[in-house]
């Protein structure tokens, strides 16, 4: 007849619940895994399966009771992890978001919004469409593959119970925030630039002829000249993004490493 200690028990739903903890942390903010239109089962599911696979192969865990203060204290900290690693990449996202935003706004298509159940909230169509090529250039780059691969790797450059994290590193997470601006400038500057000067062209027509109509002939050509440019920048979007990618996955790298010391 097997037995069973509550000693042994213990050990074992410790072995699960801990990275359970910083998987499921991941999986509710991470790009593509936190979307709504993903179960919240699915996503639990998918917390478990990883579970099952990275168990086997974790560092030794602390001799911690379950039923501790200091069990709910690794806890928590497996859960900041995993939003941590999510977090980085959720920025990076969010930089094509602000491009998004930024040529709408000069284009003259703020108007043009739709509710987003990923946010929650109403955004710009232009965005969405930035939004979407990201994700789908993110798949076929396995970036996917690759956030699972620094998540898996974290657990040995912090291992479970290290109970002390570098507050430096969510210094840097506050500061790749910046990424949002300056990236996203860059990347809309081509559109955004052409557009300005546009405007400012019927704004001085508007002065030296009041009787020209601005309204009815800046938004057509405003509108018009916006697609135009937005099909060539098309055909550099992909590069810009790997390279944003990448420079996602080296802070990536940074918080892990910041965090671990």
């Amino acid at each position: 007849m097997i037995t069973v200690s509550f000693a042994q028990l213990q050990e074992w739903i410790s072995l699960f619940l801990w990275p359970f903890c910083r998987f499921t942390g991941f999986l509710l903010i991470a790009p593509i895994f936190s979307h709504s239109s993903l179960p919240n089962r699915v996503k639990l599911g998918l917390a478990l399966i990883f579970t099952m696979i990275i168990s086997p192969v974790l560092p030794p865990l602390p001799a911690v009771p379950l039923f501790s203060w200091a069990s709910f204290g690794i806890i928590i900290e497996q859960l900041i992890i995993g939003v941590a690693i999510g977090l980085v990449m959720q920025v990076v996202f969010a930089v094509v978001q602000a491009a998004g935003e930024y040529i709408g706004l000069q284009m003259g298509l703020a108007f043009a919004t739709f509710f987003s159940p990923d946010s929650g909230a109403n955004t710009m169509i232009l965005s969405r469409v930035f939004y979407t090529f990201a994700i789908l250039m993110f798949l076929a780059l396995d970036g996917h593959l690759l956030m699972l691969e620094v998540l898996a790797r974290s657990f040995t450059l912090l291992p479970v119970g290290t109970l002390g994290m570098n507050a430096d590193a969510f210094l840097l997470i506050a500061q790749f925030g910046m990424v949002i601006f300056s990236s996203g400038i860059l990347l809309a500057l081509p559109v955004f630039g052409a557009l300005l000067i546009v405007n400012l062209t019927l704004g001085i027509l508007n002065r030296s002829a009041p009787q020209l109509t601005v309204f009815s002939v800046g938004f057509p050509m405003s509108l018009t000249l916006g697609l135009v440019l937005l099909t060539v920048l098309m055909t550099e979007l992909g590069g810009y993004l790997r390279r944003l990618f990448e420079q996602g996955f080296a802070m990536l790298e940074q918080v892990l490493t910041s965090m671990a010391l």
